[in-house]
């Protein structure tokens, strides 16, 4: 197995709220631009997308409330599972301290090819994530969507 942990990222929110904006797969979708919409579906626990004609799905596989959201490989090419951590920040409470740590099955050749740009990208969603909670708005986002 693959492991690979990204950034720790400090996000201006308490645990339980950032938790409670994970806890429903459908959000995740909400929170899209209106083109990338059709290409995503989920229910509360599972979310499905084909991206670059690749078709991957992840499904909730446990939930501790306010700390933790795991999630597996759900109709998708390889296996892999997702922890979401959410914890008090030590220089702060009312702040969250997350990270994704990820366990990917990838033969040696997906590994070379693959391992970087996953790294890259859950440290791209922690680094979101606290700009996000500190008031700047990513490229492209309506916050009148996420109201629907």
């Amino acid at each position: 197995m693959t492991e690979i942990e990204s950034k720790h990222g400090i996000v201006s929110r308490q645990p339980y709220e950032l938790y409670m904006s994970f806890v429903d797969m459908q959000n995740f979708v909400r929170m899209l631009p209106d083109e990338k919409r059709d290409m995503i579906t989920a229910d509360y626990d599972t979310l499905t997308a084909t991206v670059q004609g690749f078709h991957i799905g992840v499904k909730v596989h446990q939930r501790v409330p306010y700390s933790r959201i795991e999630l597996v490989d759900y109709d998708a090419p390889f296996a892999f599972h997702l922890v979401l951590h959410f914890e008090p920040a030590a220089e702060d409470p009312y702040k969250t301290d997350f990270w994704i740590n990820m366990e990917a099955d990838l033969n040696l050749m997906m590994k070379m090819m693959l391992s970087g740009r996953m790294k890259e990208a859950l440290d791209k969603v922690v680094d979101g994530l606290v700009e996000v909670s500190n008031g700047k708005m990513p490229e492209g986002f309506d916050p009148a969507q996420w109201s629907r």
